[in-house]
């Protein structure tokens, strides 16, 4: 059983989840109509993920006799202004759910629910690899810089980086 706070909780992150889904799919389609292949397929997989995200805690509010609510899930914007904007924007926002994901372990606590704080702890390892990630994307477009060619170096280095996370996810069983 979950509390009404909680599964309160728990809906919200399906939300905030399903806009990251629907964000990323939109700078996907940026990447893809300014010929950024390797940034779409990149871009395509974290939507994918976010997904997966949300449809992990849907399932788990109602394994704990909740109701999962279908989010509401506002329009994302449709034009950036560069793919370093993109990556700004990928980074601020998976920063947001790693805050939303620790004010829920605060809740957890409060309401002594140690069920959903273990549940949220795979949610805690995955946050501080999206962070990473996304930091260590920032820091190679910085040092690619602003070019003329640092699009295609950017593009080349974001389906490197997609490509090695699919073999790692295909070597673990994930894929």
């Amino acid at each position: 059983m979950i509390s009404k706070t909680m599964e309160n909780a728990l809906n919200k992150q399906i939300e905030l989840e399903g806009y990251a889904s629907f964000f990323y799919l939109s700078m996907a389609s940026w990447c893809d109509r300014e010929g950024l292949e390797g940034c779409a397929k990149f871009l395509h997989r974290q939507s994918d993920e976010e997904r997966n995200h949300m449809l992990r805690i849907f399932h788990y509010i109602s394994e704990v006799d909740g109701h999962a609510l279908t989010p509401n899930i506002p329009q994302p914007p449709h034009e950036f202004e560069s793919i370093q904007q993109i990556l700004e924007l990928v980074y601020a926002h998976e920063q947001k759910v790693t805050k939303s994901i620790n004010e829920m372990l605060g809740l957890c606590y409060k309401e002594n629910d140690y069920n959903t704080l273990n549940f949220l702890q795979w949610y805690v390892e995955e946050q501080r690899e999206e962070e990473n990630l996304a930091r260590g994307i920032l820091d190679k477009v910085k040092l690619i810089g602003n070019g003329s060619q640092s699009l295609y170096f950017i593009d080349q280095e974001l389906e490197r980086i997609n490509t090695q996370q699919l073999a790692a996810e295909a070597a673990s069983g994930e894929a």
